[in-house]
């Protein structure tokens, strides 16, 4: 369908002794993503009440975009530093 953008938001939540390794690649990983194709937007970010938790928020122009966002990130150095850190997203898709 065309116009469709697909959104993903959600959480992961960062065991406290891993925070500041994740927390010291979070920029480079925002700064690659943005930069791809087709992302119109991306934010990662603290929970201000509960720091061991990122706050995820996401848009691409449609789901190709998206794929090609997460066959990067499976090799990239975010994917390695987060190995094992589970995450809770969910992915919807809105004009």
């Amino acid at each position: 369908m065309t116009g469709t953008r697909i959104y993903l938001s959600g959480h992961l939540d960062v065991p406290e002794a891993r925070l500041g390794e994740v927390l010291a690649a979070l920029p480079e990983h925002v700064r690659l993503s943005r930069a791809e194709p087709g992302c119109l937007a991306f934010e990662v970010t603290q929970d201000p009440a509960r720091p061991t938790r990122l706050l995820v928020r996401e848009c691409f122009t449609d789901r190709a975009a998206l794929d090609a966002h997460q066959a990067r990130l499976g090799a990239s150095a975010w994917a390695e530093i987060t190995r094992g850190i589970p995450r809770h997203y969910q992915i919807s898709e809105a004009p």
